[in-house]
């Protein structure tokens, strides 16, 4: 009996601590989001002793968002959005290339050029973010979009999964493609590129994530508020001799929700496309 209710007793304690992780994980999210609708003097009011109250408002209001609306932080929230959709798009194209050309082109060379991807996304951008934005003003491109869109279009963990993807496709179907006569690019854009859909959608969140939380590289590149990203424009509400707490957490809210609808609607794509190229490396 003992031996048979073992099992049930373990998935029991498991569910617990999930239940518990997530809790802890996600109360940090919800007290920020009860903060942005509160009155910056009555946010940390409740803090001490802890209770209730702490993650419960007990009035709702709505100025914090009415001031973030009428600010230069929706224009960097826009532009955030402009500039990630672009370098997803752009940066897909750019990244499946080169996955396809290290899995599916004999090329001399190719295990080198795929050891240097691989330890391009070990080294932190921020490592080479200063003399990558000295080059960027050398060029003429500071103050643009361009210099915001350009870093984010090349992504090594991108081209990783893509690439262990495209290994498992069956060369029957490249041969057979070979033999109706197709050349290279039309086996790319006709056979590999319509079997990877997971695949693409999961280098396309890790290309969003990487542009939507960008702050560093902004802040380097670009002097004109008017090109401000959101991270930026977060940032900018701290000021010198105080901070509106109320303010600041309802912009983090509003940044927060695009991303969080976007991986929470594509998370399984995300998922199956790394344990893919996990089994496959």
């Amino acid at each position: 009996m003992s031996s048979l209710s073992a099992p049930r007793v373990t998935r029991v304690v498991f569910l617990v601590v999930g239940i518990v992780a997530a809790l802890l994980a996600v109360a940090p999210l919800w007290w920020i989001l009860v903060s942005s609708l509160r009155p910056s003097a009555e946010i940390f009011s409740t803090m001490a002793p802890l209770s209730w109250r702490t993650f419960v408002p007990t009035s709702v209001d709505f100025g914090n968002y009415a001031h973030i609306l009428s600010s230069p932080t929706v224009r960097a929230i826009v532009n955030s959005i402009v500039v990630t959709a672009i370098t997803v798009v752009v940066g897909l194209v750019v990244n499946s290339m080169a996955a396809f050309a290290l899995a599916a082109l004999n090329v001399r060379g190719r295990q080198v050029i795929f050891a240097v991807v691989v330890l391009s996304f070990m080294i932190p951008f921020d490592a080479v973010a200063i003399p990558l934005s000295t080059l960027t003003r050398q060029a003429g491109l500071a103050n643009s979009f361009v210099a915001l869109v350009l870093p984010g279009l090349g992504n090594g963990l991108a081209i990783f999964l893509l690439r262990q993807f495209f290994l498992g496709i069956p060369s029957e179907l490249v041969e057979a493609a070979r033999l109706d006569g197709a050349r290279t690019w039309t086996i790319y854009w006709q056979v590999y590129l319509p079997m990877s859909g997971g695949a693409l959608t999961g280098a396309g969140l890790i290309l969003f994530i990487f542009q939507w939380q960008a702050y560093i590289w902004p802040l380097l590149v670009v002097s004109d508020p008017s090109k401000d990203m959101g991270a930026v424009a977060l940032g900018r509400l701290f000021g010198q001799y105080g901070v509106d707490w109320g303010v600041v957490f309802a912009a983090a809210v509003l940044l927060t929700i695009v991303p969080v609808l976007i991986i929470l609607g594509f998370q399984r794509f995300l998922v199956n496309s790394v344990s893919q190229g996990a089994i496959k490396g």
